[in-house]
Order: C-alpha cells, then structure tokens, then sequence
C-alpha cells in the first residue's frame, strides 16, 4: 500500500513516536522511508536597531544545527536498516518547515507523511501555528499524524 513514506521529525521525543511508528509501517507494508528533519536559519534580528551577532556565530550555530538534525536522520537511517527497512536520510534548510515537507515529500515521490503533532492549544496555538496543521491542510499526499 505505502511504498515511500517520509517521515518527518523535530528530533523530540513526540517526534520520535511518529518515526517509531512509520519504520513500522514501512516494515509491515514492505515500503521505505525517507527520514527528513528541517533546519531553520538563524533568526539574524525581528526589529530595526536589535543586536546583531557576528557572521561567523550565526554559521558556527546554522553548522551546530544542520549537523544535529543530519545526525537525527542517520540515527532513524540506521533503527530502519536494523528492521530490514530501506531509509534516505536528508535534510533541507529553510525557514518554510512545512512547505519543506510537502516539496520533500512530493520531490521523493512519497506516498505518505508520517509526522507528530505537538497538540498546542488555545493562544499558544493561535500565536505560534501548527507546522502540522499546514501540512494536513496543504499536502496532496496523505498525512498520518501522531500525538
């Protein structure tokens, strides 16, 4: 049924259901994975006259950063490859998480998103928007998400 399923993960421990979970499913249908974890720049300033970091703290954390997440999906690479489990592992770098996931998803010719939900409510949900919720609502592959 799923031959290609992207997963993608934060690197959280919610997050590590949905990769638990989509290994799983890759095993009992016989598919692969893509593991995918985006890495956001870093945020240079919100407003005029705010303090500045120097150039080369800002790469020396976007580095930190990007080989975290390279080392998450080599990490669900691996879990995969010890269940028999096909698995790329990538990256993408962008400020657009979820419009990262649908472009990774529709780029590795996935046939569903697997990925965790954070369950914020109320104000917190309002202010900071769901990653989730734009996927579920902007995707033309199906979604499976996990809280």
């Amino acid at each position: 049924m799923y031959k290609r399923i992207l997963i993608a993960t934060d690197g959280s421990e919610l997050s590590q259901k949905a990769v638990d979970s989509g290994i799983a499913l890759a095993a009992l249908t016989g598919g692969q994975i893509v593991a995918l974890q985006v890495v956001p720049r870093y945020p240079v300033s919100y407003f005029e006259g705010g303090a500045s970091v120097p150039n080369a703290e800002i790469a020396r954390i976007e580095k930190q950063w990007a080989d975290g997440a390279q080392a998450t999906v080599d990490a669900i690479k691996a879990s995969a490859a010890a269940k028999g489990v096909t698995a790329t592992a990538i990256t993408a770098h962008s400020d657009l998480i979820a419009e990262s996931i649908i472009a990774a998803a529709q780029k590795h010719d996935c046939d569903l998103i697997v990925m965790a939900s954070h369950g914020r409510r109320g104000l917190t949900r309002m202010l900071l928007g769901s990653e989730t919720t734009h996927v579920l609502t902007h995707s033309h592959v199906p979604v499976l998400v996990l809280r």
